[in-house]
């Protein structure tokens, strides 16, 4: 438990936010860059984070989004991430860091995703984005590997995309906000008083009550949990992502890009003949918050049959580890709740990231960081992502999620 306290030093805060991980953990940081002299309180019920969305992460980064707002706060990503020790106010303790760039490889076989993959291609180019759209032909030239018979496009931009260190970003969130004066506890939350528009106090595990200026939902899976203290209906519920680690037996003879295959898997380069496998199961229902067991028969009946099929030289592999995670997964539209609530106007949303919450973190934080102190974005306005699109039922339609 590392620079967390048994119990917060005040009876009141600017800002409470509840999670400690990666979303709440930049918006602490951001806070603090922002005014330092606003005082912070990160409450965080598992201190080692060995459940955390943000531990179980794949780390990658990408643009090929359908929408300008997910395009953008993922190039304000890459961004932050490569030119992290100016970020930190050129701190000589913080590493460079750069994106292996073997980039995401969307595959389409069907005429219909061949004509999402190019829609999406405009959206992204004109954005600046580097995505380019390959024939079967063009894809094998270029990764021999695959089958691509079945095929009818693929969709790859090599550059500000791919895989990058999120573990050591959020170490630097976390470090910094609480060298700025940020308070880190160990402790959860388990109610709320909310006076007419407001919350007013909340109340932790421990007993103690405390007063909040400001109350952040940054509790990953459990967001619909802490937001029902408010009284505050969220969409959000906890769904199982598995990921293998597997050793080929005969590695390929080039970077594998990040591959979304048209069965839903997806896989990626991490080095030494190694690979990084993901997918889910078909059925895919809301698990309970600590079911984090492993189903041998997705390796078996679904993911090892999909990667074989793709990449020939994958029939013989061996898996050497494996483990699972949880999306925070908005059953609206997979996209981010952010901002305020309508009515409850200082319970503040940071949910629903459906597997994005890395990548977006920098511009996510930053822009309530914003709302918290001015009311309004000063960077990339977030509002699309706001909390009444959830109560009218109104998704934000992006065709490229994984």
């Amino acid at each position: 438990m590392q620079g967390f306290q048994a119990e917060p030093k005040h009876e009141a805060y600017d800002v409470v936010i509840i999670g400690g991980a990666i979303m709440g953990s930049c918006t602490a940081w951001w806070l603090t860059r922002m005014d330092p002299s606003l005082r912070v309180l990160v409450l965080e019920r598992d201190p080692t984070y060995a459940q955390a969305g943000t531990t179980h992460t794949n780390s990658c980064i990408r643009q090929q989004f359908s929408t300008e707002l997910n395009i953008r706060i993922s190039q304000f990503g890459a961004e932050f991430v490569q030119n992290l020790p100016a970020q930190m106010g050129h701190d000589p303790r913080v590493p460079d860091l750069r994106i292996q760039n073997f980039g995401y490889m969307y595959l389409a076989d069907t005429p219909e995703f061949a004509a999402t993959l190019r829609a999406n291609q405009r959206v992204q180019t004109a954005l600046g984005a580097e995505t380019r759209l390959l024939t079967p032909d063009q894809i094998k030239a270029e990764f021999p590997f695959y089958r691509v018979d079945d095929l009818t496009l693929g969709s790859i931009n090599t550059k500000d995309e791919g895989y990058f260190d999120g573990s050591t970003v959020f170490d630097w969130f976390r470090r910094h906000a609480r060298e700025a004066g940020v308070e880190y506890v160990a402790d959860e939350v388990t109610a709320m008083t909310v006076a007419v528009d407001r919350v007013t106090h909340v109340t932790l595990r421990s007993g103690r009550r405390i007063a909040c200026g400001t109350v952040v939902n940054a509790s990953g899976p459990r967001g619909a949990r802490t937001a029902a203290m408010a009284g505050i209906d969220l969409p959000i519920e906890p769904r199982k992502r598995l990921t293998w680690i597997i050793q080929a037996a005969q590695p390929l003879d080039r970077p594998l890009p990040l591959t979304i295959d048209p069965t839903g898997v997806h896989m990626r380069e991490v080095g030494g003949g190694t690979y990084m496998i993901g997918g889910h199961a078909d059925h895919d229902p809301a698990v309970d918050f600590d079911n984090f067991a492993m189903d041998p028969a997705i390796w078996e009946d679904k993911i090892w049959p999909a990667i074989a099929t793709r990449i020939p030289a994958f029939e013989a592999v061996k898996v050497i580890s494996e483990w699972v995670g949880h999306y925070d997964y908005n059953t609206l539209d997979q996209n981010a709740v952010t901002g305020p609530h309508p009515r409850v106007s200082n319970f503040l949303f940071l949910n629903g990231f459906s597997g994005h919450g890395l990548q977006q973190s920098p511009a996510m934080g930053r822009g309530t960081a914003e709302w918290i102190l001015h009311g309004r974005y000063q960077t990339l306005d977030l509002a699309p992502f706001h909390y009444d699109r959830i109560a009218k039922g109104a998704a934000v339609v992006e065709s490229a999620i994984i």
